[in-house]
């Protein structure tokens, strides 16, 4: 799924806060950019001189694309007039990476890394090693990383609409990284739209939503988790509820198949206070005179219009709506 940003959204404001929350950069303090020429290090080292501090910039030549590598060498040089010096020897990408970091060490280095490339990796920890570890914003060799805070789609539109040119690696898609960008992440944005998020949370040890849900006692609050369920807490009480699912021809729920003629129904679970269409009967009388087992009302399936309930099926049928009960 594509995120939709607006054009300009105040990038510099959430970067210098990201930057005085974290304590990265003192105030109008020299800065070095370790640029690659890409969207993220111009997006970088272009806020960091719209907001005063003295930046220069390094690019490390790998030298491993040919051509390529050249042609990004000279946009660095030439676009963030970039110091640029020999990378050359590395295969690895952990090799290559340790030989970026082992330049300008005498200096208070930045990198352009953002929220995108905080969730590719704690995906790839995750399933490597087991580790939910993130990337922090200040490395232990001081190294930081002002745009932790932004999604790599937004120093894209950045630089698009302050008419920055970037370089693009082709390279990128035949790394592990690519794998995860290109692939991995897509199906996982199929499986919950947050998915992104949830994973930048889980780096940066942020408390969930549902965290927030069931620490709180006071009050009522509805969260909807995806793959059909809502968690709900009533003051003390917190159970899952499927969320409502529109009747559209045919819904499974548990063990009940239901269809309906009519449009604008819809397939949800028992609520308290929920009561007959057109009439004061609540549900869940209709339970108890049905002898249904109370551990059952709960993920018992009701047709709802609106806040009416229109049938509850095997109990109160409806002109138009079949439900038949397929136990396994």
């Amino acid at each position: 799924m594509a995120r939709v940003y607006p054009v300009r959204v105040n990038i510099e404001e959430r970067v210098e806060r990201f930057v005085r929350r974290h304590d990265l950069i003192p105030a109008g303090g020299e800065v070095t950019c370790l640029v690659s020429g890409g969207a993220d290090s111009t997006c970088l080292w272009h806020v960091l001189c719209s907001l005063g501090y003295r930046v220069s910039a390094l690019h490390v030549d790998h030298g491993l694309r040919g051509e390529e590598s050249d042609a990004d060498a000279r946009f660095c040089a030439d676009e963030l007039g970039a110091e640029v010096v020999d990378g050359g020897g590395g295969t690895t990408e952990k090799e290559l990476r340790d030989i970026r970091y082992s330049f300008a060490t005498g200096r208070l280095r930045a990198t352009g890394h953002t929220a995108s490339d905080q969730v590719e990796t704690v995906l790839y920890r995750l399933v490597a090693s087991g580790s939910t570890k993130g990337i922090k914003p200040k490395r232990e060799d001081g190294v930081v990383r002002p745009l932790l805070d932004l999604w790599r789609a937004e120093t894209e539109e950045y630089c698009r609409a302050h008419g920055l040119p970037f370089r693009t690696d082709t390279s990128n898609v035949d790394t592990k990284r690519g794998l995860i960008r290109s692939e991995i992440l897509p199906r996982l944005r199929e499986l919950h739209p947050g998915a992104d998020e949830n994973l930048r949370r889980l780096a940066e040890g942020e408390p969930s939503a549902l965290d927030a849900l069931l620490a709180s006692s006071s009050g009522s609050k509805r969260l909807d988790l995806g793959s059909g369920l809502t968690a709900v807490r009533e003051y003390g009480s917190v159970w899952l509820e499927r969320t409502p699912v529109a009747l559209d021809g045919e819904v499974r729920w548990g063990e009940w198949r239901i269809t309906a003629e009519d449009e604008g129904l819809k397939v949800r679970g028992w609520r308290p206070g929920d009561h007959l269409e057109g009439r004061r009967k609540k549900i869940q009388d209709v339970f108890v005179d049905a002898k249904v087992p109370r551990s059952e009302r709960e993920a018992w399936p009701l047709v709802v219009r609106g806040d009416e309930v229109v049938a509850v099926p095997g109990i109160v049928e409806a002109e138009g709506v079949t439900a038949v009960r397929e136990p396994d």
